[in-house]
């Protein structure tokens, strides 16, 4: 197997720093040095951290993209398709060891001086309510109450997974596939 190019390690090793410890619990050294690469070439590929934590959030909003393409694009009543994004959220919780959002949680890190890092943050929060709004037009005719309850289920995703992040445990995110489910079911 090819090794990945300095430019992959580097947002690989970063990627996971991030994850693990939140971007300013991570430096820039410690970053090339892991990614075993020249403090050069990290400047070639990534002018500053932020510019990497912007490629970073941008590459997990495309895995998660592709994920809710697929899940829209598949059979399944709209219930069953918030269930399966619920229960994929919850296995991806506990994959993770409870991290939780890496958006919120860059978020939350006092980004106000990062516009990119903010800008990738909104877009990926949007794309998801809309995702939430797509999934409840499934169901419900009218386009104002399927936004709603878009709404609401994107509420639903994001607090369960905030509350099974500061607890450590599975049953919000059960909880909120289950109301999920009730409210396309009505």
């Amino acid at each position: 197997m090819k090794k990945p190019n300095a430019k992959e390690r580097i947002l690989e090793t970063a990627a996971g720093l991030f994850f693990q410890r939140g971007y300013s619990g991570v430096g820039i050294n410690e970053i090339i040095e892991k990614a075993g690469t020249a403090k050069a070439s990290f400047y070639q590929h990534y002018p500053s951290k932020e510019s990497l934590c912007e490629a970073w959030l941008k590459s997990v909003h495309e895995k998660s993209e592709a994920f809710a393409e697929t899940l829209l694009g598949g059979p399944g009543s709209a219930s069953e398709k918030a269930a399966a994004y619920f229960e994929h959220l919850e296995r991806l919780l506990v994959e993770s060891g409870y991290r939780g959002c890496p958006y919120s949680n860059t978020g939350a890190l006092s980004v106000e001086k990062s516009p990119g890092i903010c800008r990738q943050i909104r877009l990926h929060k949007e794309s998801t309510r809309r995702r939430f709004r797509q999934i409840a037009a499934l169901a419900i005719a009218d386009p104002a109450e399927a936004e709603l309850v878009g709404d609401t289920l994107f509420v639903l995703q994001s607090g369960a997974m905030g509350e099974a992040q500061n607890l450590r445990e599975t049953w919000p995110v059960e909880v909120a596939r289950r109301a999920a489910v009730a409210l396309l079911e009505r």
